[in-house]
């Protein structure tokens, strides 16, 4: 692994820790552990692209969440800009939720 390598890591792990402070106001849960972000790419350029969706086509927040999410990866030190992209396929299920999310809405 080279310190490329490393730094490439660190910066998606704190994209990661952004995008868990943007919650769904109607769900206590952030969008990363609610299993709304489907990907996640920084290229060369320190600029991020997201996939995710959302829990339904109809969703009320659907004109909202996605700039949240944006504009707090945007935030984080060394990422030139951001772009999330909404995709539907495949669609979303609660098994996407992570284990903790799962507790949090005593789904488990």
């Amino acid at each position: 692994m080279t310190n490329t390598d490393v730094l490439d890591d660190t910066l998606e792990e704190q994209v990661i820790t952004a995008i868990r402070s943007v919650y769904d106001p109607e769900i206590p849960v952030n969008v990363y552990d609610l299993g709304l972000i489907y990907g996640i790419t920084i290229d060369k350029d320190k600029k991020a692209s997201i996939q995710m969706t959302l829990t339904a086509p109809a969703c009320p927040v659907a004109g909202i969440l996605p700039g949240q999410v944006e504009t707090a990866v945007r935030n984080v030190e060394g990422i030139e800009d951001a772009r999330v992209e909404l995709v539907w396929d495949p669609p979303w299920s609660q098994e996407r939720m992570s284990e903790e999310a799962q507790l949090a809405l005593g789904l488990l």
